[in-house]
């Protein structure tokens, strides 16, 4: 399972969701997505990253939104 390949460790990155065994968050690897980075260019950069690691990534953020509650306040 994908998901698998992310670890939250309180002693790796304070504890934020890192690809396994590296110190790459996952946070990093969405935020250079979205801000126009291909996955290519992810790989070259951090050479420890794999295309695996990366779609896990996406992964643990799809999942991690499916399960987010949102709670609406109305406007006073």
């Amino acid at each position: 399972m994908l998901i698998d390949r992310i670890e939250i460790n309180p002693e790796v990155v304070l504890g934020k969701p890192v690809i396994r065994g590296t110190r790459i968050p996952v946070e990093l690897i969405l935020r250079k997505l979205s801000e126009g980075a291909s996955e290519a260019d992810l790989l070259d950069a951090y050479p420890r990253l794999t295309t695996a690691d990366v779609h896990a990534a996406l992964a643990y953020a799809a999942q991690t939104l499916a399960h987010e509650t949102i709670i609406l306040r109305s406007a006073d």
